[in-house]
């Protein structure tokens, strides 16, 4: 795999929350699950994608946060 998830991730959520923010997320839910960027994995996307609809939802709504969680997923 050329580009790693953690930089797919990002690259998702940049044009929703722009760059800086989507680092932070991607950095903050991966430590969550006891992992770092370098070392998810396919199977950690679900629950990541569940991680990042929560907490997106406070910053661009119900809406915009579940479709990022669905192309997060769909990364897989």
């Amino acid at each position: 795999m050329s580009e790693s998830l953690a930089t797919r991730i990002e690259e998702v959520l940049r044009p929703v929350i722009g760059i800086v923010l989507a680092t932070v997320s991607v950095d903050v839910e991966v430590k969550r699950i006891g992992k770092t960027p370098d070392t998810i994995e396919i199977e950690d996307l679900p629950v990541i994608a569940d991680n990042l609809v929560e907490a997106l939802r406070l910053v661009v709504g119900s809406a915009m946060a579940e479709a990022a969680g669905c192309r997060v997923r769909e990364i897989g």
